[in-house]
């Protein structure tokens, strides 16, 4: 197991740990529900520096990266950050990532944690006629999510930059509790607002540190992987080995707006063409009428108990109190109303597809 240059800090402060993509990573500190309530209510900070990052530079870079990425590219300017996927070559996602415009010709990738080889591997191999500069950086840079409606009142005062003027999936270079040339980006994984912080692998406990002292008043507390995923799940957002893989198609996953045929890339022709046709299944969101939590690899079942798809993720939702999922069902049974049931282990248990996000702010 790797370690990330915080590992020892979460241990400290007495953290679940858990091995995750290769690293040993903290999955909670008090609880998934009380650490989930931290970032919709107030703020939290996670450690997510098992993410991978990879910098590519030079004349041909933009080039690249509208080979291997789905969505346009050239629309980005310094300062701009674009969320995409990369198509692989046989209608399938190898995965889902930011690209962040940071000069002209500098532009830095953020990949999943499990995907760092296979992604490097997938962009390497379209390069060798392209012939950008390629860097993985990912061993040498961590990554804090500081997420939740009181993320730019507690953190204004370790930087000046004003935090607020920062709009969403726009991001700036400058100085974040006392360390400068820091990257502070307003994305995140959790639809309760806030910031990405990108710093050298020495510079993360300074940080860290600053970072729940600052918000000490704020009730901030850090936050481990299990509440991330509740967070994400509530908004909808895609999770790359359960929603999408590189056997599920993106349009039927619903990314067809990041997706975009105004440039060639790998595997367009093909997406074009399934485009024109009507799907044979979508995924949907769903939440239970009855009581019980859907997990991944459940069946989806129609009235008569026959098999219409499969759950991709579920949980319990701790905003709401009750079961939530996404899956993919038949296209018959996609739109928002309809009724469809999952099988949870012997029973069959009622539930309604509904329009995402589950949580509204």
């Amino acid at each position: 197991m790797k370690n990330t240059a915080l590992t020892r800090t979460h241990e400290a402060l007495g953290a679940k740990m858990v091995p995750f993509a290769g690293y040993l990573m903290p999955v909670s500190y008090e609880g998934v529900n009380a650490e989930h309530e931290t970032v919709r209510k107030s703020v939290g900070v996670f450690d997510v520096s098992h993410m991978g990052e990879f910098l590519i530079e030079g004349p041909n870079a933009l080039t690249l990266i509208q080979k291997v990425t789905s969505n346009d590219a050239s629309k980005l300017t310094v300062g701009k950050a674009q969320y995409s996927y990369f198509p692989n070559e046989s209608g399938g996602v190898v995965d889902d990532l930011i690209v962040y415009r940071i000069k002209e010709e500098v532009y830095l990738l953020v990949v999943n944690a499990s995907n760092i080889q296979k992604d490097w591997d997938h962009i390497s191999k379209y390069n060798k006629k392209i012939g950008a500069t390629l860097r993985d950086i990912s061993e040498n840079y961590s990554l804090l999510a500081i997420q939740g409606p009181k993320a730019v009142e507690s953190m204004q005062s370790l930087t000046s930059v004003d935090l607020s003027a920062i709009k969403f999936y726009n991001f700036v270079v400058g100085d974040f509790a006392g360390i400068e040339h820091v990257i502070i980006s307003a994305t995140g994984y959790t639809g309760s607002g806030g910031f990405e912080i990108y710093c050298k692998n020495e510079e993360v406990k300074q940080i860290w540190d600053s970072v729940l002292k600052a918000g000490t008043d704020y009730g901030i507390k850090p936050i481990g992987l299990a509440a991330r995923d509740t967070l994400r799940l509530e908004m909808g957002y895609c999770l790359y080995g359960n929603d999408i893989n590189e056997d599920t198609s993106p349009l039927e996953a619903g990314l067809g707006w990041i997706t975009k045929f105004s440039k060639d890339f790998v595997n367009s022709e093909a997406l074009a063409k399934e485009k024109e046709l009507a799907p044979k299944q979508k995924l949907i969101a769903f939440e239970l009428e009855e009581r019980g939590i859907p997990r991944q690899g459940y069946d989806i079942v129609d009235g008569n108990d026959n098999k219409i798809g499969f759950v991709t993720s579920g949980t319990m939702s701790p905003s709401l109190n009750k079961g939530i999922g996404l899956g993919y069902v038949h296209s018959g049974f996609s739109e928002p109303g309809s009724e469809i049931h999952i099988q949870i282990r012997k029973n069959t248990v009622k539930a309604k597809v509904v329009k995402l996000p589950f949580y509204k702010v």
